[in-house]
């Protein structure tokens, strides 16, 4: 399947501990299978003035199930998708369980309801209430570097706007 990773580099050989800690599903390599996801991620106003990269990889997902890795995946966004992003939030490290997770993102609408909820200005069933209406959107975090060396395949990199590269 078709991956993108929007940056302000080109970035071949991607490293799962670059990352912080404290994102939504924690430390590790994140990717989209939405392409104008992985655009928004690398047109970021702290991206301003620089130049900005769409990566394209081909992630091997069938070979990753037959290998038995560690995938978690989250169809909605649910009380175990809520619980699992705020504990990585907060520094947890519940992330540290899986190879790979992948699932909603939250992004400004859904992190109004997280912080809303994390300030305990609503409760756990408002939260969930008002998240059962939003269509998640995807990203793929890979948390485990033999993944990327053996099932991610960078194809090109692109910059914003341009035509998109054909595949190598």
């Amino acid at each position: 399947m078709k991956v993108y990773h929007g940056s302000t580099a080109v970035v071949e050989k991607p490293l799962v501990g670059a990352g912080r800690n404290n994102l939504d599903f924690g430390c590790g390599f994140y990717v989209t299978d939405l392409e104008e996801q992985a655009i928004s991620w690398a047109s970021r106003p702290l991206n301003s003035g620089k130049t900005q990269l769409l990566n394209v990889y081909d992630f091997n997902k069938e070979k990753v199930f037959e290998a038995g890795i560690r995938y978690l995946v989250f169809e909605n966004y649910d009380e175990k998708w809520l619980d699992f992003v705020i504990s990585n939030r907060k520094g947890g490290n519940e992330w540290n369980k899986y190879d790979v997770v992948e699932g909603g993102i939250a992004n400004d609408r859904i992190f109004n309801t997280i912080e809303l909820y994390i300030s305990e200005l609503i409760s756990k069933g408002e939260a969930l209430a008002r998240l059962q209406y939003e269509k998640p959107n995807n990203q793929i975090c890979i948390h485990n570097q033999i993944i990327i060396d053996q099932y991610l395949r960078f194809v090109c990199s692109v910059e914003i706007g341009k035509e998109l590269c054909n595949e190598k």
